[in-house]
C-alpha cells in the first residue's frame, strides 16, 4: 500500500513536527434503499451492528496497478561512446542486450469506494487511483469489475469511477452541513489490507484547514483510521454517508487519535460537475488568507475568532479590483457567515462565475461591505500554484509561501518554506522539511515562481549556493543540479 506523506504542520493548531499521511485505502459504500431508523442502546450509543449490516453491501474494494516507465540505465538516457572495432562492438552489444534498461516493478495499491448510483458510479479519493494503469473494483459478493475513471479533482482529492453493472445497492447520502461536534460516526475500510474493518468514534472538530487542501473544510474525528482506510465512508448514526476518510495525523505512520474526512457535500458538488461537464470549475477571488487566532482577534479589536484574515491580495484579481486590502477580515460571503477561514475558499469556489458577490468585512475596526465579481479559476490564475509547483515537485521539492505574520516572526523580508523533500531528490542531502529558503543561486525567494526561475537558470556543470534558515539560524548549502 502506498502512502503520501505531507510534512507540514497543521495550521489548525497541531504540533509542527507532526505529519499528515494520506493512505491509499478501501472505500465503503452505503445503501440508498429505504434505511430503517437506527436504534440506540440505553446508554445512548448507536446500534453499530445494524449500521455495519446496512453499510456492508455498498462497501467496495478498489485495487489499482501502476506500471512505472522503465528507467534508462544511464542518467542521461544515452549510450556511452565506445571505440571503433571489434572490442567496441562487443561492449556495445553487451550494454544494449544485457543491460538495456533498469526495470521497475508495478506499483500496487489498495483502497475503497462506495457506490453512489445503481448503474455503477463509485466515489473514492483521487489519491487512491492517481497514476493507475488498471483499476479493479471488487464488490462484497466477490464479483470484480474493471473500473474507468470518469473524472477526478486533485484539489478536493475526489475521484469518480464507473463500472459496467446494474441494480447495485447505493449509499444513502447525508448532509454534511448538519454535522455537529460530538456526534457518533462509523468508518469502514481496509486498514493494512484487513477487509471490511469497522471502527467508530465521534466528530472531534469541523472545518479543519490542512496544508494544500484549501478547498476542503475537513471533518476531524477520533474514529480509528489507518493506511488502507482512505476513501472509505464516514457514516453518521442514521446510516448516511457524511464524509470520505482521507487523511490522518501521525508521527508513526499509524493512527494516533486524529483523522480527517472530506465533507460529503463538497464531494457531491465535485461529482455533479464531473458528470455534467467532465471537469470542475471554481470561482476565484485572488487572496491569501489565514485563520483568525485569539491573539489576532484581540489585536484587531474583535471579540470573536470567526472570519478569514486577508494576508495578501494578488494584483489584477477580483479581490484587487474590488478594493480588498491586506489586513481585512472577511466575516461574511454573500450573507453567509464565515465561522473559520477554511470556509471561504469553498464558498468562493462554488460561486457562479461572472456574478457579483458581497463581502462583509472588518477594516480598521469598522464593518463595511464590498462588491466583487467572481472570476474563473483558470490556468493563468493557477500558474504559480499549479504549473510552477508541479515543475518543482518533479525535482523532489514541495514549497509554500510565507504569510506576512510568518515573515515578521522570523524577522526576514522574504523566503519560502520547504514542505517536503523526496528521499531520492538531489536536494535530500542539503535541504530538510521546515527549512526557509532565502536565496537560491543568489536570487531572492519570494514565491514558488522565483524558485522555478532560479533552478531553470542555474548552471548544471557546477554546484549552486542556497542560503536558508534552519531552526532560526542562517546557513549556506551547496547542491549540484546535474541530470538525475
Amino acid at each position: 500500500m502506498r502512502t503520501q506523506i505531507l510534512v507540514e504542520a497543521i495550521r489548525a493548531g497541531l504540533p509542527r513536527r507532526g505529519r499528515l499521511l494520506m493512505a491509499a485505502a478501501l472505500i465503503a459504500t452505503p445503501l440508498m434503499a429505504m434505511t430503517p431508523a437506527i436504534s440506540f442502546a440505553d446508554n445512548g450509543v448507536p446500534d453499530y451492528v445494524q449500521l455495519v449490516k446496512q453499510a456492508s453491501p455498498w462497501v467496495v474494494n478498489i485495487s489499482s496497478v501502476s506500471n512505472p516507465k522503465t528507467q534508462e540505465a544511464f542518467n542521461n538516457g544515452e549510450m556511452p561512446t565506445f571505440p571503433p572495432g571489434p572490442a567496441g562492438d562487443m561492449f556495445r552489444h553487451f550494454f544494449q542486450e544485457q543491460m538495456p534498461q533498469m526495470k521497475r516493478e508495478p506499483i500496487r495499491s489498495l483502497g475503497s469506494g462506495f457506490i453512489i448510483s445503481a448503474d455503477g458510479y463509485i466515489l473514492t479519493n483521487a489519491h487512491v487511483v492517481n497514476g493507475a494503469d488498471k483499476i479493479t473494483v471488487r464488490l462484497p459478493d466477490q464479483q470484480t469489475y474493471k473500473a474507468k475513471v470518469i473524472g477526478k479533482d486533485k484539489r478536493t482529492d475526489i475521484a469518480l469511477l464507473k463500472i459496467d453493472a446494474k441494480n447495485l445497492p447505493v449509499a444513502p447520502i447525508g448532509n454534511s452541513d448538519n454535522i455537529q461536534v460530538g456526534e457518533w460516526v462509523l468508518a469502514i475500510g481496509e486498514p493494512f489490507g484487513l477487509d471490511h474493518t469497522a471502527t467508530h468514534g465521534i466528530v472531534s472538530a469541523l472545518g479543519r484547514d490542512l496544508p494544500d487542501e484549501s478547498y476542503v473544510p475537513f471533518i476531524q474525528t477520533d474514529a480509528p483510521v489507518n493506511p488502507g482506510n482512505s476513501g472509505g465512508p464516514l457514516i453518521n448514526a442514521n446510516g448516511k454517508v457524511i464524509g470520505i476518510n482521507s487523511q490522518i495525523y501521525t508521527k508513526s505512520g499509524g493512527f494516533m487519535g486524529i483523522s480527517f474526512a472530506i465533507p460529503i457535500n463538497v464531494a457531491m458538488n465535485v461529482v455533479d460537475q464531473i458528470k455534467s461537464t467532465g471537469h470542475v470549475t471554481r470561482g476565484y477571488l485572488g487572496v491569501l488568507i489565514q485563520p483568525v487566532t485569539y491573539d489576532l482577534a484581540q489585536s484587531f479589536g474583535l471579540d470573536t475568532t470567526k472570519g478569514a484574515l486577508v494576508a495578501k491580495v494578488e494584483p489584477n484579481t477580483p479581490a484587487a479590483k474590488a478594493g480588498l486590502k491586506s489586513g481585512d477580515i472577511i466575516l461574511k460571503f454573500n450573507g453567509s457567515e464565515i465561522k473559520h477561514s477554511g470556509e471561504l475558499p469553498i464558498m468562493v469556489g462554488m460561486s457562479p462565475i461572472g456574478k457579483p458577490a458581497t463581502l462583509t468585512l472588518m477594516r480598521d475596526g469598522k464593518q463595511m461591505e464590498l462588491n466583487v465579481t467572481i472570476e474563473k479559476l483558470d490556468k493563468k490564475a493557477l500558474e504559480a500554484e499549479s504549473g510552477t509547483s508541479e515543475a518543482i515537485e518533479k525535482m523532489g521539492l514541495q514549497v509554500t509561501e510565507l504569510s506576512p505574520d510568518e515573515l515578521q516572526q522570523l524577522n526576514i523580508k522574504y523566503g519560502i518554506k520547504v514542505k517536503s523533500v523526496k528521499n531520492d531528490s538531489q536536494f535530500a542531502s542539503v535541504i530538510a522539511p521546515g527549512d526557509i529558503l532565502l536565496e537560491v543561486n543568489r536570487m531572492p525567494m519570494k514565491s514558488a515562481t522565483d524558485l522555478k526561475k532560479a533552478l531553470d537558470s542555474a548552471p548544471k556543470d557546477r554546484p549552486i549556493a542556497i542560503r536558508l534558515l534552519r531552526d532560526g539560524q542562517p546557513l549556506f548549502m551547496a547542491v549540484q543540479l546535474g541530470t538525475q
